[in-house]
């Protein structure tokens, strides 16, 4: 029997120890994959042993499906073996690119939504599905500026993507808030346009104003550097009470606190993810 997937952590080397012996009901880990993509030693032993432990996520940031090419059999080669190794609930990817001409952009890079890429972005998934034998769960970008020329809203992108790939998708809320902030649009009804069916997964982040901006009107950055923001917390609740439970994941990649303080967030998600099912 398959584990139940409530509120999780992103795992970091610090916290090692107190996610091994954590006791938590319904608690999981995510890591990025391309940290353990060797044949062996020290790390993957460590992954192994939380794995023992806990269900785990795999959320890569290399695979490119956005690209221009297809994305790279070895790399996927080497991510199938993991898979296998790890058994992941969930694998999970960006609406992104980041390789182009055999060069590497450490940036998860956005697109114009139109049709011809959404052709070739639905085409790589499925590659990639194929190769890993593992549905992917597509993550929403965060946007810092306007784009032209979109034959498609993000939304119905999004949609489309999931009817013609068979991916799912994962729902990174900080991101809808960031990028509403940004580019001007209503957070809470870009979620409600999102598919329910196929939503496998959510992420809550902390985000930052960018340095020299105005605290109500600048720019944010989708940071990963800060406690989960209120607005962000509303947006979760909301959501959730229309599609109902959903694995749920804090993120946290810098100026990390200790695992006590994490766990308070992740127990907050939890007690909204409880609520929700006793109302069923």
């Amino acid at each position: 029997m398959k584990a139940t997937l409530g509120a999780g952590l992103g795992l970091k080397p610090q916290h090692f120890d107190d996610a091994l012996h954590c006791t938590q009901d319904e608690m999981w880990f995510e890591v990025h994959p391309e940290n353990y993509l060797m044949a062996g030693g020290p790390r993957l032993a460590w992954l192994d042993a939380v794995r023992s432990r806990h269900p785990l996520s795999l959320h890569g940031v290399s695979l490119s499906l956005a690209g221009a090419a297809p994305p790279d059999a070895q790399h996927l080669g080497r991510l199938a073996g993991l898979i296998r190794r790890v058994e992941p609930a969930l694998v999970s990817e960006h609406l992104a690119w980041s390789t182009l001409d055999r060069r590497y952009y450490p940036d998860l890079l956005p697109v114009p939504r139109t049709s011809a890429v959404l052709a070739r972005v639905a085409d790589n998934i499925q590659r990639a599905q194929n190769q890993l034998q593992h549905r992917i769960a597509i993550e929403n970008p965060s946007h810092y500026l306007r784009m032209d020329n979109h034959d498609w809203s993000e939304t119905d992108f999004l949609d489309e993507l999931v009817r013609r790939s068979g991916c799912g998708l994962l729902v990174d809320i900080n991101n809808v808030y960031v990028s509403a902030h940004n580019i001007g649009y209503d957070a809470r009804t870009y979620l409600d346009n999102l598919p329910a069916e196929a939503i496998l997964e959510i992420h809550l982040a902390g985000h930052s104003i960018d340095a020299g901006e105005d605290s109500e009107t600048g720019l944010l950055i989708d940071s990963h550097d800060a406690p989960v923001n209120d607005a962000v917390w509303t947006l979760y609740r909301h959501l959730i009470e229309r599609i109902g439970e959903r694995p749920t994941l804090i993120e946290r990649d810098d100026k990390i606190p200790d695992f006590a303080e994490l766990m308070a967030e992740r127990d907050r998600a939890q007690e909204l993810l409880s609520t929700q099912g006793a109302l069923k």
